[in-house]
């Protein structure tokens, strides 16, 4: 179990160090992250209920998504991975599978509002004009994982 969270810690560190320095992160770390973080969840829940909370993440995710192609497309006037990553739809995929709904939909906003005021404050050195998205969501995924290891926070299976 514990080399487990350890190398999901190592995954999301290294998605958070490459988007960050280089906006290009290796594809290889999404499938570890889901498939570990699906154990994870796996292992703290019912399989009935995994199953079920799979389902419903993956639907909230198709939702947002075609929120955003459409606002992409019909305000923005530009494609739809101009606006959003292909490693942002990966990592969205990829903790789709660690979280109940209820966790996953309080923890995907809460990492979108991090992301946001991270960028905020770290944009005045920044000289791109894109966001690691999925580099600041995995530096609050990770952040959440040890709170919740520690004991600090009970929301990552509970929710």
């Amino acid at each position: 179990m514990i080399f487990i969270k350890l190398i999901l810690i190592i995954a999301f560190a290294l998605v958070f160090l490459q988007d960050y320095k280089e906006q290009q992160v290796y594809w290889f770390l999404f499938p570890i992250i889901g498939v570990l973080g699906g154990i994870l969840f796996y292992q703290n829940t019912l399989s009935e209920l995994f199953l079920v909370s799979i389902l419903m993440n993956l639907t909230f995710l198709v939702a947002l998504t075609l929120i955003i192609y459409l606002y992409a497309k019909l305000k923005l006037k530009t494609k739809f991975l101009n606006t959003l990553g292909l490693g942002d739809l990966l990592l969205f995929l990829a903790i789709s599978v660690s979280f109940s709904t209820g966790s996953f939909i309080i923890l995907f906003i809460s990492a979108l509002i991090f992301s946001l005021v991270l960028h905020l404050i770290l944009n005045k050195s920044q000289k791109t004009v894109t966001v690691p998205l999925a580099g600041y969501m995995s530096l609050f995924f990770l952040t959440s994982y040890l709170f919740h290891w520690v004991g600090f926070v009970n929301i990552v299976y509970n929710v």
